[in-house]
């Protein structure tokens, strides 16, 4: 404890300023306690602190980008056995310059893609979202991809090519002033559902917020306005019109919003994988190729309009080609999923039955005519005859490898042996074997394998029966099918 020595005479003076320091220390002290407390307080977010510490690092030594994507008509969906979108092609461009393999995960509930983020089961939100203040609270935002506004989206009146234009706009909201005490459909956690809190705010009057499940997808909810289902909805300006191009019963001439930036979405903590996308976005949207994707999906009306028209389009029918019941019938034959037989199909002829390769390969299935032959196909470019021979030929190299318990192992050696011969996937294990590889696992061990008969080291060594092959093609043939098998299963049911 420390002490203090005062003259008699001077106790009464120096006790009172003694005191008056005490009481104006104490006084700034718990000041200085309360402003720090509160600056933690204010800085403190519990969302974020509990989020995973998971950054460029980790995902680059996972070597997977996984991001959550939404199966609509402008992001990701199918069309004549191709997956295609926005976020889909921009994505496959962003794995392949981080060197990563790209993980796709479809976004069922629209409320829970954050907390979905912030624990680590994806890495990036990859849908446009509008960058707002309030959802920086629990995430951070990318470099904006492009430039928006909301707008409403209204139904005309069936009889609305009989009216005169003044006739017509008496029945159409013109100003936003017009929803007050009207309702408007739209999910909660959405950007939309803040603007229209702000609107009514700055309107001065209530608009009645009518809460929709958070699995639609704006385009859905824009169908239901079109349908009569809902009275009104909200959303961005390039998916209303790109949506509203083939239903001109809709009205989207009302602004909601100023311009907003739309963006993806990652951890606040990850922050240097945030600075690599970021990087990759400024340099990509100053490209032509950037520019060519935009409009193909969210300006080109002819080609939204003849793929949402087509039989062969996901979001729609659970169609692959044309040719899916006779697919179906010769897959159930040889006991393999349909849709993987399909994906084969299409990766032979992209369900071309008159496709022709440089090597003479012709059909649906690409049989070589001395295979035709021996396979008793008549018509090469029939598509059912080549279907049933070509499949026939895929049982015959898939019983080549009952030795291989695992279905999809096997399944991947059946595939790599149609495309480039029995033997040198026979050579391949041998390789593999050679090498410390397994010779009955495909994927990490025979693959590489392959990959090695295209160098004279390899393709000459003794064991080696069939000598040169391209092993780059049947590696790419097996992993492509598969990877499209992927997108099949999550649009197209197995019935």
């Amino acid at each position: 404890m420390s002490q203090i020595f005062l003259y008699l005479d001077d106790v009464k003076t120096t006790l009172k300023s003694y005191l008056l320091v005490l009481i104006a220390l104490t006084i700034s002290s718990c000041r200085q306690q309360n402003t720090s407390q509160s600056d933690v307080d204010a800085d403190y977010n519990p969302i974020v602190a509990n989020s995973v510490n998971r950054d460029l690092d980790d995902i680059k030594k996972d070597g997977v980008l996984r991001a959550l994507v939404v199966y609509s008509s402008t992001s990701y969906f199918l069309y004549k056995g191709q997956a295609m979108g926005f976020e889909y092609e921009l994505l496959n461009k962003l794995a392949d310059h981080l060197n990563l393999q790209l993980e796709l995960i479809i976004s069922n509930d629209l409320d829970s893609e954050f907390e979905v983020l912030n624990r680590g089961d994806v890495d990036l939100i990859a849908h446009g979202m509008t960058i707002t203040n309030q959802r920086k609270w629990e995430v951070d935002f990318t470099e904006h991809l492009y430039l928006t506004k909301q707008v409403l989206v209204q139904r005309k009146p069936d009889n609305y090519r009989q009216m005169s234009w003044s006739t017509l706009q008496k029945h159409l909201v013109k100003d936003v002033i017009e929803l007050i005490d009207d309702t408007v459909s739209i999910r909660k956690n959405s950007a939309y559902y803040e603007r229209i809190l702000s609107l009514s705010n700055e309107i001065g009057g209530n608009i009645i917020v009518d809460t929709l499940d958070s699995k639609l997808t704006t385009p859905e909810i824009i169908d239901m306005v079109a349908e009569g289902k809902i009275k009104y909805t909200i959303a961005d300006q390039n998916l209303a019109k790109i949506n509203a191009s083939n239903q001109p019963i809709l009205n989207i001439e009302v602004p909601i919003s100023f311009s907003q930036r739309i963006a993806w979405v990652t951890r606040t903590k990850a922050v240097k994988f945030r600075e690599a996308v970021n990087a990759w976005i400024r340099k990509e949207k100053k490209t032509v190729a950037y520019k060519v994707i935009y409009n193909k999906y969210f300006k080109n009306k002819r080609f939204f309009n003849r793929r949402i028209k087509s039989d062969y389009y996901s979001l729609k029918n659970n169609q692959i080609s044309k040719y899916d019941d006779h697919i179906k019938i010769h897959a159930e034959k040889i006991g393999l999923d349909w849709r993987l037989l399909a994906s084969q199909v299409y990766q032979e002829s992209r369900f071309d039955p008159n496709a022709q390769s440089w090597a003479g390969a012709q059909g649906l299935m690409q049989v070589m005519p001395a295979t035709a032959e021996s396979l008793g196909i008549k018509d090469i470019s029939d598509p059912i005859e080549s279907l049933g021979g070509g499949t026939t030929y895929l049982q015959q190299m898939y019983s080549y490898f009952e030795h291989i318990e695992d279905q999809e192992n096997r399944i991947k050696f059946a595939l790599a042996s149609y495309n480039s011969g029995y033997g040198h996937v026979l050579d391949a294990q041998r390789l593999a074997e050679a090498n410390g590889l397994n010779p009955n696992v495909w994927t990490d061990h025979v693959d590489q394998a392959m990959l090695e008969l295209s160098l004279p080291k390899n393709y000459t060594k003794p064991f080696i029966k069939h000598g040169y092959v391209r092993g780059l093609e049947p590696v790419t043939y097996v992993d492509q099918i598969f990877e499209r098998y992927n997108h099949y299963n999550q649009f197209i049911s197995l019935d």
